[in-house]
């Protein structure tokens, strides 16, 4: 599997990047676990200036990072500004309070001392979706840093730019080699990363049938692991809803970031005794939404992500009408 940048807006590859070799991947995780055994040694203090070092690049050069993600996976670029900020917040904050969040805590048992402490756990390797290509990274790349854990991340293969980017980012601000490494590696070769015996946890921010497939590979190689999967998140409106708040609301639940994240609005119940004046209202609020190219700030309703989503989503609506409602 190779990893190509398309710019969703008009079908033109960007650029082609090829996977790892066997023996790439083994030179970073040999890197990353070499981190670990000096990194965890680091002060909070060491480790906040690079993350904060981080955040503070990510704001100097938002334009950069925020085109980047809008050529490769259509975001408006209001939006990508928003998120890249965001960010730059994430990053910021747990540089910040991470020496707090994990001081030992003193327990107070019947008999005896006793006190909590929270120690690095080792190499992390982590696999996000493209939805969110900077705050999905950041997210994880902020606590874990700063906890003392190394990372090792596959991103999405849509938005290879975007991950190097950010991995970029982090050298650019001091982390040493290995504290931050992504791969560009293939699905097989990501059960063998989840197999290795320095990878100590697994993350997943994706898909039901993704977070299946990797929690499956991480039960049987007994590594601590976390799913963060899809919704169906309900947006319900009462009888005493104040529509004028409602329904701008309703159209940014559904279509934030092109309707493409994981808590949007997916479902609509509404009270019967609203519902014909809501339904109203909401059609005629997105009947304004303006398509177009997301680089220009006119536009506000942007492409979808990649051909294959818009395939999707094009089978979806003629399944739902083939059930009886109308399009």
């Amino acid at each position: 599997m190779g990893y190509q940048s398309i710019n969703p807006t008009d079908g033109k590859l960007l650029k082609s990047f090829e996977v790892l070799s066997n023996d790439q991947l083994e030179k970073a995780l040999a890197a990353a676990e070499s981190c670990f055994q000096t990194w965890k040694h680091k002060r909070y203090a060491e480790r906040a200036a690079i993350v904060n070092k981080a955040a503070a690049l990510l704001r100097a050069h938002v334009g950069d990072f925020a085109r980047l993600e809008t050529l490769e996976m259509g975001k408006r670029i209001s939006e990508a500004r928003g998120e890249v900020g965001f960010s730059a917040d994430i990053l910021a904050y747990y540089a910040r309070h991470a020496e707090s969040f994990l001081a030992p805590v003193k327990l107070h048992p019947k008999v005896g001392d006793a006190h909590m402490e929270s120690s690095p756990t080792g190499v992390l390797f982590c696999v996000e979706p493209w939805n969110f290509p900077y705050y999905q990274l950041a997210r994880v790349a902020g606590p874990q840093l700063m906890a003392g854990n190394v990372l090792v991340v596959k991103h999405a293969g849509c938005v290879p730019q975007c991950a190097i980017a950010f991995e970029k980012l982090l050298i650019d601000a001091g982390a040493p080699v290995g504290a931050y490494t992504n791969l560009l590696i293939s699905y097989e070769q990501s059960d063998r990363v989840i197999a290795d015996p320095r990878i100590k946890g697994v993350a997943l921010t994706g898909s039901v049938a993704a977070g299946r497939s990797v929690a499956a590979c991480a039960g049987q190689n007994l590594k601590k692991s976390t799913m963060e999967l899809g919704g169906s998140d309900a947006f319900i409106v009462l009888d005493d809803a104040d529509l004028e708040k409602t329904i701008p609301w309703a159209v940014w639940g559904r279509m934030f970031n092109g309707g493409q994240t994981c808590c949007a609005a997916k479902r609509f119940i509404v009270m019967d005794s609203v519902a014909d004046q809501f339904l109203a209202r909401f059609k005629s609020a997105l009947q304004a939404l303006e398509p177009g190219d997301p680089m220009d700030e006119k536009t506000t309703h942007g492409p979808l992500s990649s051909e294959s989503a818009l395939q999707q989503l094009l089978k979806q609506v003629d399944a739902a009408v083939q059930g009886g409602p109308r399009c």
